[in-house]
């Protein structure tokens, strides 16, 4: 019996005939709703032409997880007074409630991404409705790119509906051809807001490190909004780890039951917590309770303001959640969930001032994420670099050029990025295509069972307390009866149903296949499905830690049994802040031989000339990645490899390795003075010019060298006088454009320092330079005229001679007069004799 009472309630309702007008019209429309208006639940029921009279649709809502999808069939088939199965039902990874009946189906946007690339007519489907739009997800990005396309080339009559309570309406419109927006409004109740920061100073989050400290602080702020507040507390924290730590501080308090919500929580607990209470409750959830859930009897928010965002170094291959200030847009749909049913309160645990810094919405996973998965779903759509699809942001270069070289490795792709056989085989499976590859290779030897189970062990990482062992962890997982081990049992039955029909022994049916693989141990079955897996984290120990195929060093937690493996196939590994190394955190011991079988494509075997530890050295090495297995001495090696060696030897340490006489240095400082004052012709030469002209100045001396020592024997000056303007006739003019010597009044020819090539600097005895009234100049620079005393100290600097007579010389001579008696100091210098002799030679 249809509950009209409830659904008259529903403040979504008063958009409902707008809605129906612009799909009619546009086929495409974006509905904004804020939470708790319907948006999910009334409208699909209406699309669908279960509750207000219209005519009998098939309708598809996605969801962004698992728990929001059940809760929303669950929601819908109550407001009819049926049972989910009937007319409302759901499909999520593992699990599938639907019927004969069925008019609305909510499924993950992950199982429709794969209903679409089996099928991509969506036969059947008359609406499709991507509810949440706003928190970006990759897979609901992805989706609606791929139903846009579905629209534009093959169906036309499809109606697509983008809905969210807080999105970038705009842009959604505009990716959407110009549909039309239609905003429903919302009777939320009001939400005091009260900024509750620490009283002290916490460490800003790392990684997924949260101060202990806000914690604590965060725990303090649900027992004061229990005290000051009436009704369910719901506290948002980022991630599993924290909810237990808050957790275990409210302990021990027999008047309030405290639930934990996340995306690993049993479906009881999920259940349990969308459904009322008996008494007073406090709800610990993650981002899944920010939207898409009414958890009844919440009029209290305590929200940390951290979340979570996948982050990925490509170069080294590690992926890995980090932790991160929630987005404004976040904070307004954790705030809302308070204002539900009736007046509430959130409690903030940062300050005003710091609000108005956090981003406004989260940023987009596609510019975040591991993208190995979306360019095989794009390379199967027939789109391999995306750049045909309508996506609000596009894929980073770097990101898919480092997702296409993985697809690559494992056979995903062809050269020109298109989806193999296997590829799409691959990605039927529902998995990450580095497990799938796993699963694919691994199952024809050691069973499709055995290998089901450890796919399903990697593709979602089991509890610490299972341990660093793979190994380990998959026994644990057998005999365990926690709810990972129940999630873990549920996705081993989903892929073994997705293994049937890989290929087995020729030499038996599937049972005999089992009995026969059942010869490999588990350690040596973990060990060879992570290596399948991840080929570029095979780990090789190397001194006190392990050296990765990709070039990272990594390093077992003290005291794991892992240490000491003379190979280790790396599963989990993250990069902790400030750490030297990465850190394990899942791995199996293997073998060689699995890392060389595992890392095929990543062996290589060849010549190496290369400049280390201050020389050339020469080797034949055989390597998987980073990791070299045989090193051999290459006694004759190929010359133009060693000149590369050698020029990456200048490169490091710098053209000192060659022999520069005093000379050499000083033509170089003349040049780059005469660079810098007259240009062309003269040549650049500093470090990145030379090298850029190297074969011009360096040869034929550089082909000639062998080894560092050949390089000390090679005269730089000599070698550098090749780039003098020898063509245009201006090299004969060196010396004249910049002489090392100038002739001073005394007759005196002293040496010019180029060292500062802005100015030359001229050093000479202060009565040599009697009688001159210009300073000199060098190519139309005034020289900088550093004045001696007669012990050769300097006593004044001058580019202004006839000055310093005038206004400097006078102090000069009283001070120094008395201290050098036997040198002449005149009292008008400007027309004195210049010498470099004292007063007896002088008369004599």
């Amino acid at each position: 019996m249809i509950r009209h009472d409830a659904l008259d309630r529903l403040p979504v309702r008063s958009a409902v005939p707008a809605l129906g007008n612009a799909l009619d019209e546009h086929g495409v429309a974006v509905l904004c709703a804020p939470p708790g208006t319907g948006k999910t639940t009334l409208v699909p029921l209406v699309l669908a032409g279960l509750v207000g009279g219209g005519p009998a649709r098939r309708v598809v809502v996605a969801e962004p997880r698992r728990i929001a999808a059940r809760a929303a069939a669950r929601r819908m088939a109550w407001l009819l007074g049926e049972q989910p199965g009937q007319s409302v039902g759901y499909t999520v990874r593992g699990e599938r409630v639907t019927g004969r009946h069925t008019r609305v189906e909510v499924v993950t946007t992950g199982v429709l991404l794969q209903r679409l690339q089996r099928d991509q007519e969506l036969s059947g489907v008359d609406v499709v409705v991507l509810d949440e739009c706003h928190e970006r997800h990759l897979d609901a990005d992805t989706v609606a790119a791929f139903l846009l396309d579905v629209r534009e080339a093959l169906r036309p009559e499809l109606r697509l509906v983008a809905a969210s309570a807080t999105t970038d309406a705009q842009g959604w419109a505009r990716l959407l051809g110009g549909a039309p927006v239609v905003e429903a409004e919302g009777v939320s109740h009001p939400v005091e807001v009260v900024w509750a920061p620490p009283t002290r100073p916490v460490r800003p989050p790392h990684g997924l490190r949260v101060d202990p400290a806000l914690l604590t602080h965060v725990a303090s702020v649900v027992r004061r909004a229990l005290a000051e507040c009436e009704g369910d507390v719901l506290c948002f924290l980022p991630g599993v780890g924290e909810i237990a730590r808050v957790a275990g501080q409210l302990g021990g308090r027999g008047d309030v039951e405290v639930l934990q919500v996340h995306g690993r929580a049993p479906a009881a607990v999920q259940d349990a917590v969308l459904s009322p209470g008996a008494g007073r409750r406090v709800v610990l959830a993650t981002a899944v309770a920010e939207s898409s859930l009414t958890v009844p009897g919440v009029r209290v928010v305590v929200d940390s303001g951290l979340a979570r965002e996948p982050r990925v170094d490509h170069a080294r291959g590690l992926s890995a959640l980090t932790t991160v200030r929630a987005s404004q847009a976040a904070g307004r749909q954790r705030a809302g969930r308070a204002g539900r049913e009736a007046p509430g309160r959130v409690y903030r645990c940062w300050s005003e001032a710091e609000d108005g810094r956090l981003p406004r919405f989260p940023a987009p996973e596609i510019k975040l994420a591991d993208l190995t998965g979306f360019a095989l779903q794009t390379a199967c759509w027939g789109d391999p670099d995306a750049s045909g699809l309508a996506l609000l942001d596009p894929p980073p270069g770097g990101a898919m050029a480092a997702a296409r070289s993985v697809l690559t490795a494992v056979g995903a792709v062809d050269a020109a990025g298109r989806a193999t056989d296997r590829g799409v085989r691959m990605s039927r499976l529902g998995l990450h295509p580095r497990l799938a590859r796993a699963l694919l290779d691994a199952a024809p030897e050691v069973g499709p069972d055995r290998a089901a189970e450890v796919v399903a062990l990697l593709s979602e990482e089991p509890p610490r307390e299972y341990g660093n062992d793979l190994a380990a962890a998959w026994r644990a997982a057998r005999r365990g009866s926690d709810a990972y081990a129940a999630r873990w049992r549920d996705e081993v039955r989903r892929l073994r149903s997705a293994a049937d029909g890989l290929p087995v022994r020729a030499d038996g049916d599937r049972h005999r296949d089992t009995e026969r693989s059942a010869r490999p141990t588990d350690d040596q079955v973990a060990g060879l499905v992570a290596a399948l897996a991840y080929p570029e984290r095979l780990a090789r120990a190397d001194g006190g830690s392990c050296l990765m195929v990709n070039g990272t060093r990594a390093e077992p937690a003290d005291g794991s049994g892992l240490r000491g493996a003379p190979w280790l196939a790396v599963a989990v590994a993250d990069r902790p802040v400030g750490a030297v190394h990465a850190r394990v955190g899942l791995a199996a011991v293997v073998d060689e031989d699995v890392a060389r079988r595992a890392a095929a494509a990543l062996h290589a075997e060849g010549e190496e000339v290369r400049w280390a530890d201050g020389d050339v050295v020469a080797r034949r090495v055989e390597r998987l990645g980073a990791v070299e297995l045989t090193v051999r001495p290459l006694r004759d090696p190929d010359p133009g490899l060693v000149r590369e060696a050698l020029l990456a030897g200048l490169r490091e340490e710098g053209f000192g390795l060659l022999r520069w006489s005093p000379g050499a240095h000083v033509l170089r400082q003349r040049l780059a003075f005469l660079r810098l004052h007259l240009a062309d012709p003269w040549p650049d030469v500093r470090d990145d010019a030379l090298h850029a002209r190297v074969e011009e100045w360096l040869e034929p001396e550089l082909s000639r060298a062998r080894r560092r020592a050949d390089l000390a024997r090679i005269d730089a000056g000599q070698a550098l006088s090749r780039l003098l303007p020898w063509s245009t006739g201006d090299a004969a003019r060196l010396d004249e454009l910049a002489p090392e010597r100038l002739t001073v009044p005394s007759g005196s020819a002293v040496r010019v320092d180029y060292g500062d090539p802005e100015r030359p600097v001229l050093a000479v005895k202060l009565q040599e330079m009697f009688g001159l009234q210009e300073s000199p100049g060098i190519a139309g620079v005034p020289v900088l005229v550093h004045l001696l005393s007669p012990a050769g100290r300097p006593v004044a600097v001058t580019a202004d001679l006839a000055s310093f007579w005038r206004d400097g010389y006078r102090a000069v001579r009283a001070e120094l007069r008395g201290r050098y008696p036997k040198h002449p100091w005149p009292e008008d210098p400007a027309s004195a004799e210049p010498t470099r002799h004292t007063n007896a030679r002088l008369r004599r």
